[in-house]
């Protein structure tokens, strides 16, 4: 217990100085009916309930909200601006060609407007004054996108009237303005709930997700007409964070689906088409033209990777306009399905989203997750970790995937690859739940259960919301909610487990001393979120071992020297001082 409360006072760092802390100011203008409308709607009554899923609202379905969103982007146009540019004469300007629904800007490589028109035609009627550049020693490549370069015409004249251009915010907060809020609170729950805020996608992030996702549909409609690029994980979850990557479907199947149902008569038409050996040569050849395609045609994007052999293949690139990191896939549709699924889940109750939001914030600040590939435990795992967890709560605060199936109707049904991926689609048909613990009781007792986790013997399935034997050897083993044969956390190796136990037990003692002294408000100590959020005991014993145990070449190397030292052969310096060779 003592060693304990010491660990505990090397964690409680000062935080510091308070100060005000100013919040980015956005620009959203929205016009009634819109989705920006609806999700302020929403944003605005969620701030009145905390916690729990009272005063519920009727909810859209994925599948609809989606769709909305869509057709909002497919309405928007993205506009790179002068630095120095009059608001009020650029929405002028642009309002020749029908009225607008809402705009905002943000920088990257320069100042952007998204520009979202009440109706598609607008579109049509700015890329039909718009023209193509000239260039002085390069060529340009004419495509008629809805990316345009806005220029002024005498930039001189406009200088007097230049008002200060408000740009949206689309990065996460820093470290020290995050200890600053979550000091700030007034209690834990606060505190999850203020993460919750910092992280989650903005509206305008959204915006852009969808509209660079109909860009690049823009570029593939050119060889496949009618054809859908989707956003999906985190992007649309509800789980995503600011400055996520954003992940793309190219959806190919609603291609000559269109009309089947108006065909009469005794003949059936089809198209000619080339056929393949396999879906997967079909889905390499399709993303080696739509690579090359962004490569040499897409304004914006760069860094073009064809990644065809890998399981799922795909094509990785940035968007530079956006900032976006994208991935683009087209048979990844077992994707989709988790993404609607976790939506549901996140829509659920409101104390969902704030546990996902801090346990990977907690996982991030001590390493457990890493953006590049390798024995890591993935954010996915944590989600479906913290889902399980609350499928486990008494009463239940997350109902399990196979509670959800029971609900669904005949609409509902989808087997995709001959998996089973049905379930109830319909929020407002889901009972709510009646359990009422708080956020600080959660977070406590998830670090607790998984501190005491039968790691060795049980899996993790939230389509029954039980523990059950594993079915192989891995450390860690989480069963794909869909394709129940695959562990989604295959990856992660014995010692990153038992750094995720060792942390996890640390969290629970540190949150349960808390109730006997918890720092006051006039004190600079960070408390409850905050102070899990610092550099661990944990941590610090591992590092502080593998410092002192060298590798057995660097020991063997020192041995040599050290022989070598010894030697009368050893050349001495100028003081008569013996000396080392370190040569090899």
């Amino acid at each position: 217990m003592a060693a304990r409360r010491v660990g505990m006072s090397a964690r409680l760092l000062l935080c510091a100085q308070r100060s005000q802390v100013l919040r980015p100011t956005h620009r959203l203008l929205s016009c009634p009916g819109t989705v920006a409308a609806d999700v302020k709607r929403e944003e605005q009554s969620s701030r009145s309930v905390e916690t729990g899923s009272e005063g519920r609202i009727p909810k859209k379905k994925f599948s609809e909200l989606q769709k909305e969103r869509r057709e909002q982007a497919q309405r928007t146009v993205l506009i790179h601006c002068p630095n120095k540019i009059s608001e009020k004469k650029f929405l002028k300007y642009l309002s020749q060609h029908g009225p607008i629904s809402n705009h905002f800007f943000y920088e990257s490589f320069g100042l952007y407007a998204v520009v979202e028109f009440c109706q598609k035609e607008s579109v049509t009627s700015l890329q039909n004054i718009t023209r193509t550049p000239s260039m002085d020693t390069e060529a340009a490549i004419p495509f008629k996108s809805r990316f345009f370069n806005l220029k002024m015409k005498n930039p001189s004249s406009q200088t007097s009237e230049q008002s200060c251009i408000q740009c949206s915010n689309h990065s996460p907060p820093s470290s020290k303005k995050l200890s600053e809020l979550l000091c700030y609170a007034e209690s834990i729950d606060d505190q999850l709930n203020t993460l919750l805020k910092e992280f989650q996608l903005t509206e305008e992030d959204i915006k852009l997700r969808y509209l660079t996702c109909s860009l690049i549909e823009d570029i593939a409609a050119a060889y496949f007409l009618d054809c859908t690029v989707r956003p999906f994980g985190s992007s649309v979850n509800s789980f995503g964070k600011l400055g996520c990557d954003l992940d793309m479907f190219l959806d190919l199947d609603e291609i000559g689906k269109l009309n089947t149902n108006k065909t009469s008569g005794n003949f059936l038409m089809e198209f000619q088409v080339k056929n393949v050996p396999s879906e997967r040569v079909a889905t390499q050849k399709i993303l080696s033209v739509i690579g090359e395609c962004l490569d040499h045609f897409g304004p914006g994007c760069v860094g073009v990777q064809k990644i065809l052999n890998a399981r799922c293949p795909l094509v990785r690139f940035s968007h530079q306009a956006s900032g976006f990191q994208c991935d683009l896939t087209t048979n990844n549709r077992i994707a989709l399905k988790s993404s609607e699924l976790l939506y549901i889940y996140g829509a659920l109750d409101s104390r969902v989203r704030a546990m996902v939001f801090s346990i990977r914030c907690w996982a991030r600040a001590h390493s457990l997750t890493s953006s590049i590939p390798g024995s890591w435990i993935t954010n996915f795992s944590l989600t479906m970790m913290v889902i399980f967890f609350l499928q486990r709560r008494s009463p239940p605060i997350l109902p399990t995937l196979d509670y959800l199936k029971t609900l669904a109707d005949a609409e509902d049904k989808c087997i995709i690859e001959g998996h089973n991926c049905t379930f109830i689609r319909d929020l407002n048909r889901i009972k709510p739940s009646g359990n009422t613990e708080t956020l600080e009781s959660l977070l406590k007792e998830f670090f607790e259960y998984f501190g005491n986790f039968a790691f060795n013997k049980n899996s993790i399935n939230i389509r029954q919301g039980r523990e059950q034997n594993k079915p192989e050897s891995s450390p860690l083993h989480i069963q794909n909610p869909f394709e129940t044969s695959l562990n989604i956390s295959k990856n992660v190796s014995q010692s990153q487990l038992q750094k995720f136990v060792d942390l996890a037990r640390e969290s629970a003692w540190i949150l349960s001393q808390e109730d006997k002294d918890r720092p006051s408000p006039s004190s600079n100590q960070p408390w409850g979120l905050a102070a899990l959020l610092l550099p661990s005991v944990v941590n610090s014993v591992s590092l502080a071992k593998k410092k002192r145990k060298k590798p057995a070449s660097e020991r063997i190397k020192n041995l040599l020297e050290s022989i070598k030292s010894s030697s009368p052969e050893n050349d001495t310096n100028t003081n008569g001082k013996r000396t080392v060779s370190t040569q090899a």
